[in-house]
């Protein structure tokens, strides 16, 4: 076989990974993973008290990661980062133990390009020996009155040719033992602040609620207007896949959920959809100007979508009364630095409880296990009456230590299983 940029694809990386497709379909197929399939759909609709438990570990910059370059063994590139892909499933099934869903297929996204705003962002990294650092950048536009009139809406194009050319490959190397599917997502976020302070500058984008607010308000339309054009040009294009199953939706939880597809429907549209909205970057905005000069834009593509998940790193306690007034909003990230209580009595039981614990009890020297418990046990204790999902993510460093994230697994399956028999007890 010869891969897209031309090479040659020996076939024992075909074999190897022929091998691994095999074991992805015997465990997709186990009555644990069926199991964990039908409690995300319960989760979903509220039918099911178990909370979710995910803990990912792409952002891992230690040498003893669960799955390095040193693990695999093909040899060529397409080939490796296949088996890089399946053996991540494996080892979510096999060691981590979560609640991760394996589905008896392979995806594809669309190889699809936007272009940029027609400006420059230049962007300085400092100077450092690891593989994370600092970065600072030059916001091209300075003063939005004189600057804002040179940004120029995105363009967009589709390579239809090579999506079908590596879908061919996939069909050809695997195609007998499970289906191919184009399916994956063209964005991670359409909250919109983060294009914006790259575009003005951080402290421009505080300032200006104060000095140009006409300014900013006339920025975020822009924004939201290009986000809008992009998802119509790709529902036009007929790009858009469904994330209602084992797909990574929001920032950390998984899309299970009846809600979307429409019988019968061959083509996706932005309705059958999730979509994360997000503003990090507004962390220390007060509720007020966040609703003024946020949300407005938010809701505008939050309207467009059929359910929403908000947040990420940001508390958003202090505007969960302003983000409430979305209709479609199903999940909100509470994430290590919010108000749990006040957190748990605004979602309630219509909106999932989306718990980010803080990445650093299992990423600094001592791994306290008493600790994690503890502040498990809070959580649950705390969200009792809510539909929660414990993720752990953003772990950079185990220190070279890959076995505690499987073991935080096993202690917030403990602490589950505390708090769902003590319910049962109380009941």
């Amino acid at each position: 076989m010869i891969a897209a940029d031309g090479t040659w694809i020996p076939g024992h990386d075909i074999d190897c990974l022929r091998r691994l497709v095999d074991r992805k379909l015997v465990i997709a197929d186990t009555s644990t993973n069926q199991e964990r399939r039908r409690a995300w759909y319960d989760h979903d609709t509220g039918s099911h008290s178990r909370p979710m438990v995910l803990a990912e570990t792409g952002g891992l910059r230690d040498h003893a990661r669960p799955v390095a370059d040193k693990d695999l063994v093909c040899t060529s590139h397409w080939a490796r980062v296949i088996e890089h892909a399946l053996r991540v499933e494996l080892y979510q099934f096999e060691v981590l133990q979560d609640d991760h869903v394996i589905e008896p297929r392979m995806c594809l996204g669309w190889r699809v390009k936007a272009s940029g705003y027609g400006v420059q962002v230049v962007q300085h990294h400092a100077d450092f020996d690891g593989t994370l650092g600092a970065r600072r950048w030059d916001a091209p536009i300075q003063d939005l009155e004189s600057g804002l009139h040179r940004l120029q809406p995105r363009t967009f194009s589709v390579d239809r040719d090579a999506t079908h050319f590596e879908v061919d490959l996939l069909e050809h190397a695997f195609g007998d033992l499970l289906p191919i599917e184009i399916r994956g997502s063209h964005w991670w976020t359409l909250g919109m602040t983060w294009t914006a302070i790259e575009l003005i500058g951080l402290e421009n984008l505080m300032l200006a609620m104060y000095d140009q607010p006409d300014g900013l308000h006339a920025l975020m339309a822009f924004l939201r207007d290009d986000a809008l054009a992009f998802a119509d040009w790709l529902q036009v294009e007929d790009l858009l896949c469904r994330n209602d199953s084992n797909d990574y939706i929001g920032s950390g939880s998984m899309g299970y959920t009846r809600d979307l597809a429409r019988p019968g429907a061959e083509d996706v549209r932005t309705t059958d959809q999730w979509v994360l909205l997000e503003s990090q970057e507004t962390v220390g905005v007060g509720p007020e100007q966040f609703a003024e000069f946020i949300f407005p834009y938010q809701a505008d593509v939050a309207q467009r979508f059929g359910k929403i998940y908000y947040g990420c790193c940001e508390p958003v306690h202090s505007r969960i009364d302003v983000l409430s007034q979305l209709p479609n909003l199903a999940r909100v990230s509470v994430s290590p630095w919010a108000d749990e209580e006040r957190m748990a009595a605004a979602l309630g039981e219509r909106i999932v409880y989306s718990r980010k614990p803080n990445p650093t009890s299992v990423s600094t020297e001592v791994f306290d296990e008493a600790a994690i418990l503890e502040d498990l046990r809070h959580t649950l204790a705390v969200a009792r009456n809510c539909r929660v999902e414990l993720i752990m993510k953003d772990v950079h460093t185990l220190c070279e230590h890959p076995e505690r994230l499987p073991r935080w697994v096993q202690l917030a399956r403990r602490a589950v299983n505390e708090a769902t028999n003590e319910g049962k007890a109380c009941a």
